[in-house]
């Protein structure tokens, strides 16, 4: 069993703080600070230039995706870790586009996060040969697969309501089809069991910022089934996914398998702080994680909805159709959060109208949602929110 009150000593919470935010930016490992610093210090400050090889630098973007291979499910050797999320989404839209050249569909849903939307467009814009981004409510995807759909892109956990859908019936009725599917895990990789391997994913993408407490930055990975990997010709061809880098030659020779989804220069420092998150990541079993994620979310909104009549659940009630996050619709959602925050209980807003909180076990309990639950009532029932100072945005919501 997963002792969390072990791992919730592993992070370095401010006091008075009810952090229920993770699934937008997790929190600082405390281990974070000194690997980060040795690595400044002993590594980049003592060995200089010569730490690529003698700190072993150049390797550690398949070492840290072997690493979140255990958390999703994937065999070792098939994620690879670098750039940003953005930048990964594009790279497995633009090969498995490549993939099916006699579709042009690419399917996805109004439920997923706009990036992923938006580098699908560009795509479309650049390649210029008939494709069209697809997208349909999110219960009607798999209605929508069929012979001229190319390749079907969702993100598995709507970043809004915590909706989930359902992986396997996705991929096999995209497979039936003819059809490639790219995940997003954004909101997956460190909340829900995720077998990557066993469903037979085709490409899948995410961040390691939020749940898996990677820090602000930190690098996004890319999965590609082992037996497309060879297949994929990476339509952002960088110098690191070169068959030899320090070969120098003027034309591009693709690696092998996922390192030909390498790009750009590793960010040593950021995967120092990931691989500090990692080391508690590597005491936890993620269906433990899953059950205990289930019980508090369960006691969050029972409570809430006990105490605040004004708020409406807008995530799925099913425990088993959401991920690790609930969401409450409010029409002054952002001034209401403001007022949360500036109490200690620290959640966000995503717009129109919806009070996210996230629901991360590792280092939440039950005192936590409790105290978290009256802050919250008290914000509510004395309209706390009304206060001039809640109701300006600020940048990040």
């Amino acid at each position: 069993m997963t002792d969390f009150a072990a791992t919730r000593k592993a992070f370095d919470l401010p006091d008075g703080v009810i952090y229920l935010d993770g699934n937008s930016l997790g929190p600082l490992p405390t281990a974070a600070k000194t690997k980060v610093a040795a690595r400044m210090q002993d590594e980049w400050g003592e060995m200089l230039i010569t730490a690529w090889n003698r700190a072993g630098w150049m390797g550690e973007p398949r070492l840290i995706g072997d690493r979140i291979g255990k958390l999703v499910g994937a065999p070792k050797g098939s994620i690879v870790m670098g750039d940003t999320l953005s930048i990964k989404v594009h790279q497995a839209l633009a090969s498995a586009l490549e993939l099916r050249p006699d579709r042009r569909v690419i399917l996805s849903d109004t439920g997923n996060f706009p990036s992923d939307l938006y580098m699908a467009q560009g795509i479309v814009r650049t390649l210029d040969k008939g494709h069209e981004l697809k997208t349909v409510a999110p219960e009607d995807v798999l209605a929508n697969i069929d012979e001229t759909v190319a390749v079907v892109m969702i993100t598995e956990v709507d970043y809004r309501t915590g909706r989930k859908h359902d992986m396997a019936a996705i991929i096999e009725r995209a497979h039936e089809a003819g059809a490639l599917v790219i995940w997003d895990l954004a909101h997956s990789a460190g909340a829900i069991e995720v077998d990557l391997g066993g469903t037979g994913v085709d490409f899948a993408v995410g961040c390691t910022y939020k749940f898996i407490n990677g820090g602000p930055g930190a690098p996004a990975f890319i999965y590609v089934r082992p037996d497309l990997a060879d297949q994929c010709r990476p339509a952002l061809s960088g110098w690191l996914g070169h068959e030899a880098p320090f070969a120098f030659d003027l034309d591009y020779r693709a690696g092998d398998g996922i390192d030909r989804m390498r790009c750009g220069t590793p960010p040593v420092l950021a995967l120092a702080a990931l691989g500090a998150a990692l080391d508690v990541w590597d005491q936890v079993d993620m269906a433990d994680l899953r059950a205990r994620s289930i019980e508090l979310s369960e006691r969050f909104i029972k409570g809430v909805e006990a105490a605040c009549p004004a708020l409406t659940l807008v995530s799925p009630r099913d425990p088993k159709a959401r991920g690790s996050q609930v969401s409450f619709a409010f029409p002054d959602g952002y001034a209401a959060m403001q007022a949360v925050i500036d109490r200690g209980v620290i959640g966000d807003f995503r717009a129109p109208d919806i009070m996210r909180f996230g629901i991360t076990p590792l280092y939440l309990n039950e005192d936590d949602i409790d105290k978290a639950v009256e802050i919250i009532a008290d914000v509510m029932n004395n309209e706390l929110w009304k206060d001039a100072k809640y109701q300006t945005r600020a940048a990040v919501t």
